[in-house]
């Protein structure tokens, strides 16, 4: 018999922080600039700080995000969120993407508080990732959770280093699913949680 597995964590516990102030100092002085000019005098630590908090995901507790927030509901339809905006971090040139996540689940006598689905999201887009994998770990996510009969998600983004480097094509947009159960064998459940999330 298999056993549902707890999330708990989403990540091992981070080792002890280091210092990137520094490092951001020895960044700007080998681009050529003047760390001791007005402008840049403190934007190692400003820098840090930011960084800390887009990549604070790698210290998520998903427990503590639920917060208790599942409850036992007679309730065995389709639950959608959709426009959830979030931020995320490409891992292979640490420049911003960002878009909108659709979620949506069938509940199976479960359901979540609606508040929870963004911070789940922020939990892991809060890191240095590439949309497929932060797709599917949404979805991997609800699923572990909840136990519903299926989950959907769909993450709609925009990458800066598609725009701003490389083919610089601005007007480009990447779409991504995460299809789990019933959305991934059911064609209908998939074609309604479509509907629903381009519906006006």
């Amino acid at each position: 018999m298999n056993k549902k597995r707890a999330v708990v964590k989403v990540i091992s516990p981070k080792p002890p922080e280091r210092p990137i102030a520094p490092l951001i100092a020895e960044v700007v002085e080998a681009l050529g600039e003047d760390t001791k000019r007005q402008g840049l005098v403190r934007t190692p630590e400003r820098v840090e700080k930011a960084l800390r908090f887009l990549t604070s995901g790698y210290s998520a507790d998903i427990g503590k995000i639920v917060n208790g927030a599942i409850y036992e509901v007679k309730y065995d339809e389709m639950v959608i969120v959709k426009d959830i905006e979030f931020f995320s971090m490409c891992e292979h040139h640490m420049l911003p993407f960002f878009g909108k996540v659709h979620v949506a689940y069938i509940a199976r006598n479960k359901v979540i508080g609606l508040s929870k689905l963004p911070r789940i999201i922020d939990a892991f887009a809060r890191r240095l990732q590439i949309q497929e994998r932060l797709t599917q770990e949404v979805a991997q996510c609800i699923q572990d959770l909840l136990d519903p009969i299926g989950v959907g998600v769909i993450a709609e983004a925009q990458h800066f280093c598609m725009m701003m480097r490389g083919v610089e094509k601005q007007h480009s947009g990447t779409v991504t699913s995460a299809m789990l159960g019933a959305f991934r064998t059911n064609k209908e459940t998939r074609d309604e949680f479509l509907s629903l999330i381009h519906a006006k």
